[in-house]
């Protein structure tokens, strides 16, 4: 089975398990377990790992530490696809770029005209930008057979290029206090990797032990520790198989069939179960109506739809790329709704535009659940009573 079938279909189930971890999140946190469940994400595991962070805890472990490994992953897919994939070719990226863009350009702006009003919530910006693949894949397998393969496609890669400017948004804009030596010392261990993967050491070892170390480097230097998933796996080596099952011995591939299964039902999961929970008890509807909670709500609902529609529409306009083949307007409307659903993606950039303030976040994990699950729904319904184009509508 290709990687990219894999992906989708760890993707489509892992998406269904996220989904019951983030209602369990709030079960949990709006129960007599609460005290228990909130305890437990703050317990104390050992000293600070890097100055900035203050002491361990299991919260910090799986936001820091496990997520390291969901963004190696999401390097991983991102270098496969540009090398051996669907973005491997100028006419293919183009599309998928374009509505990438848009759709965080559009969510971002709108969230910043909603806030325009308090400065303190400007951080938040990039919190709608984002789209989360296993969610929307999720929703996408609760249809079946009347999802074509195509938008699948489309979606998945629109969402490996939206990953893209997320992990750019991440490094550039959340990132504080820089410690220049730190950042050296990082650099010179992408060196030894660049200069591993040039000598052609295909073992799989060496390249995980830099990994590691790189992520201590990252973390000391005041960029987020999960940037540098992303960077180790730029010098992962890849054997590229357009158009054949990938290559076993390949060491990309290898990695990637080895992490996303653990990364779908284990790793998204945990931090959906440690980061959706948000105790309803002493707020009231009232909230609804908050700044932050309409800005990053409505980002998701109508941004995302409005950007990545809009940026189809453009692309065809000006004859830059063409639509899928076999996808009918409706359909990609469809897409461009689910496309809204930001949770994982959402909630982590939150977690780094608030730190520390609790207040703020719940307000973003409300506006993130809220986005999300208006999204899913909306893009079910249309994508569940979409009509399924003609031969003769596939082939204008």
């Amino acid at each position: 089975m290709s990687a990219l079938r894999a992906f989708l279909a760890d993707e489509a189930a892992g998406g269904i398990v996220l989904i019951v971890a983030a209602v369990l999140a709030m079960i949990a946190a709006n129960s007599p377990l609460a005290s228990a469940y909130f305890h437990f994400l703050h317990l104390e595991t050992g000293p600070a790992l890097a100055p900035a962070l203050g002491p361990m805890t299991v919260h910090l472990w799986i936001n820091d530490a496990l997520m390291a490994l969901f963004f190696l992953l999401v390097g991983l897919e991102i270098k496969r696809e540009l090398i051996d994939g669907q973005l491997a070719s100028p006419a293919r990226r183009r599309l998928p770029i374009v509505a990438a863009a848009a759709g965080m350009i559009v969510p971002a702006l709108i969230y910043l005209v909603i806030t325009m009003g308090d400065a303190a919530l400007r951080p938040g910006w990039a919190i709608p930008a984002a789209t989360d693949i296993a969610f929307a894949i999720g929703v996408m397998a609760l249809l079946g057979p009347r999802v074509p393969p195509a938008l699948k496609l489309f979606l998945t890669t629109v969402a490996i290029v939206d990953d893209m400017g997320a992990v750019a948004i991440i490094a550039v804009a959340y990132s504080h206090g820089l410690d220049l030596g730190a950042l050296a010392a990082a650099a010179g261990v992408l060196a030894i990797m660049a200069a591993m993967s040039r000598r052609g050491v295909r073992s799989l070892a060496p390249y995980l032990v830099a990994a590691v170390l790189l992520w201590w480097l990252v973390l000391l230097s005041g960029v987020h520790a999960t940037v540098a998933g992303v960077l180790a796996a730029v010098f992962i080596p890849i054997t590229p198989t357009p158009g054949s099952p990938d290559d076993e011995h390949s060491p990309l591939h290898r990695l990637e069939h080895a992490l996303s299964p653990w990364v779908a039902f284990a790793i998204v999961p945990l931090f959906g179960f440690a980061n959706a929970g948000v105790a309803l008890g002493g707020m009231s509807l009232s909230v609804l109506a908050e700044p932050l909670v309409i800005g990053v709500t409505a980002g998701l609902f109508l941004g995302k739809q409005a950007g990545i529609l809009g940026g189809i529409v453009l692309a065809e306009r000006l004859k830059i790329a063409q639509r899928p083949k076999g996808t009918s307007w409706t359909q990609l409307y469809g897409v461009a709704l689910l496309a809204g659903i930001g949770f994982t993606m959402s909630l982590f950039i939150g977690g780094l535009a608030f730190p520390g303030e609790a207040v703020l976040i719940d307000k973003v994990k409300i506006g993130v659940l809220a986005g999300s699950i208006l999204s899913a729904v909306a893009g079910f319904l249309v994508l569940r009573f979409a009509a399924v184009p003609s031969k003769a509508a596939m082939e204008a």
